[in-house]
């Protein structure tokens, strides 16, 4: 049986995150948390080739210093078969190097597979480069911004996005692909889904449990400073006697400062 797995990261809800309006600091200590919504396409697609094949299975990975059982059972509802959870509270301030090299160990320690499925990047910090040190450390082909992906036997074709291009790529499995957000709709879980969902197995490990030696966690990424973006308003107040008079006056500003072109 074909075994696929998928990082999934459990990443601050930026829609709902807010900052200091005096510092400019970002309140993330009370931030809620989601699964990344590209990590949220790759466990779609997974499933996707789980159903298209018939004797796959889909097992989900993710690396946490936190409590994650919430996006591993959504995980679960969604379609995957088995979760896994590296929690440990050392894991707090790892870096992208480090992430990559606790799903490294862990990846060895649940054995063989056929696809390794990330999100092209973490809704939160977008940094794009778990996935590929991830597959440099598992000594893997790795293709990204597959926007499209099929299995072909022992290898994947994958459609990449570029700037100015579109091309097709194809390598042998075992394989890691990095997806982005076109290459699916995420399904939402049905009630019953859902239920199901509790009755299958977490398996949660720390860092003792794979041997992972301290040194090897150390940031190599010093984050200096993370500021929401500075804004300033000209409190300008457009007044008229009318809606006529009130949408020409706009209509002028607004060409005045460059916002739109006159035609």
């Amino acid at each position: 049986m074909r075994r696929i797995i998928v990082c999934l990261k459990q990443a601050v809800d930026v829609s709902q995150l807010k900052a200091d309006p005096a510092t400019r600091q970002l309140l993330i200590a009370g931030a809620p948390r989601k699964m990344s919504d590209f990590d949220k396409n790759a466990l779609e697609e997974a499933i996707r080739i789980k159903d298209k094949l018939g004797d796959a299975e889909v097992f989900t990975l993710t690396v946490t210093a936190e409590d994650a059982k919430a996006i591993l059972r959504e995980a679960l509802a969604i379609g995957a078969d088995k979760a896994y959870a590296v929690n440990d509270p050392s894991f707090k301030n790892v870096d992208t190097f480090g992430v990559a090299h606790i799903l490294s160990e862990a990846i060895k320690k649940i054995g063989d597979f056929s696809l390794i499925l990330c999100g092209e990047a973490s809704l939160d910090d977008s940094s794009g480069l778990v996935g590929s040190r991830l597959g440099e450390l598992l000594g893997l082909p790795q293709i990204s911004s597959v926007r499209k992906l099929t299995v072909e036997g022992n290898s994947v074709a994958a459609e990449r996005a570029l700037e100015d291009a579109v091309e097709t790529v194809k390598a042998n499995m075992p394989a890691l692909i990095m997806v982005t957000s076109e290459i699916n709709q995420p399904r939402i879980p049905s009630l019953m889904m859902i239920m199901k969902a509790s009755k299958k197995e977490i398996i949660t490990w720390t860092a003792a449990d794979l041997g992972i030696q301290k040194e090897k966690l150390d940031a190599k990424i010093e984050v200096i400073e993370v500021l929401a973006p500075k804004t300033e308003r000209k409190k300008i107040r457009i007044t008229g006697e009318n809606a006529q008079e009130i949408a020409e006056k706009l209509a002028k500003a607004l060409i005045q400062e460059g916002v739109v072109g006159r035609r």
